[in-house]
């Protein structure tokens, strides 16, 4: 008997089964290949910030990265590839490869460096989504990593700020869009009368562009134009998730984690601890301190970054 297997990954809105385009990869692909995963929403817990998402566990093993878990599936004999010949498996590694480098650099700076999308939507979502105190730090968390991605990989000389290659991303990010476009031309899928990895990978990168309310997004715009592609999304909505609830409500206060019962007691221990200190000082002698010369704070550093 098959282990049973259990995919970790972020919560779904928007009209999708996950927020998250690598979750929603791993997610497609399990549909497309007949594969039965239990599906175990990160939201509201501290695996929001311990986990690294999607992670899919099959009895001992711990298979992270979509690719990964696309490979482990496959020697399962979950293989929503198997019909598709050399050339084809050679096509889709190419069009994965132009995704990678062409349309998630825009897709992070679209939901984690924009400052409007970022304010309005995308801090707001993963912060409802995370539990106090954790709140605070799992938006920007993302956001930092974003940014160091997309300046790691598209930060080459003389572009080195943010500003300087967004014009440059956001361009090579709707030359892929219209390269999918007329690669996918007027069928359901890129391949043949069944959705394969690319499709998978496709509908991760595009699905969440597509259905976000995004107060601000030029490649959302163009992205609305491709008539094809949004009807590709919506078919695989249609087909493969639309009896799909695969996040379920936030837990109730009384089911507070231990963890977070263990934080409160600290934090009133500390403040205990600075309230008697308080007072000591003020029932102390006073004298005045000496100050070193003032060094730049580590706040004033990253006030550059989003928050």
């Amino acid at each position: 008997m098959a282990a049973a297997m259990e995919l970790r990954c972020w919560g779904g809105d928007w009209g999708l089964p996950s927020v998250h385009t690598e979750s929603l990869i791993v997610l497609a692909y399990a549909k497309f290949s007949g594969a039965t995963v239990s599906i175990s929403p990160i939201d509201w817990t501290w695996k929001t910030i311990t986990a690294t998402v999607p992670e899919l566990l099959c009895g001992d093993s711990a298979i992270q990265e979509p690719a990964q878990i696309l490979n482990f599936l496959r020697k399962q004999r979950f293989n929503a590839d198997y019909e598709l010949t050399a050339r084809q498996g050679a096509d889709t590694m190419a069009y994965i490869a132009l995704l990678e480098e062409k349309l998630r650099p825009a897709v992070l700076h679209t939901f984690w460096v924009d400052a409007e999308n970022y304010t309005n939507l995308t801090r707001p979502w993963f912060a409802s989504h995370s539990p106090f105190p954790l709140n605070f730090f799992v938006p920007s968390r993302h956001a930092n990593i974003a940014l160091s991605r997309i300046l790691l990989t598209k930060g080459e000389a003389p572009l080195h700020r943010i500003s300087e290659v967004e014009g440059k991303i956001y361009s090579d990010a709707k030359e892929c869009l219209n390269l999918l476009s007329y690669r996918l031309g007027t069928a359901n899928y890129f391949f043949g009368d069944s959705p394969t990895s690319l499709d998978a990978f496709v509908f991760g990168f595009v699905a969440p562009l597509q259905k976000a309310s995004l107060p601000r997004s030029p490649l959302q715009s163009h992205l609305k134009q491709l008539d094809n592609i949004t009807r590709f999304c919506d078919n695989i909505l249609a087909v493969y998730f639309s009896l799909d609830h695969p996040c379920p409500p936030p837990p109730v206060q009384e089911t507070m984690d231990a963890n977070l019962q263990k934080l409160t007691q600290l934090v009133n221990k500390e403040s205990n601890l600075i309230e008697k200190m308080d007072d000591n000082l003020r029932s102390s002698p006073q004298h005045k301190p000496h100050r070193p010369d003032p060094k730049p704070s580590l706040s004033s550093a990253k006030s550059s970054t989003p928050a």
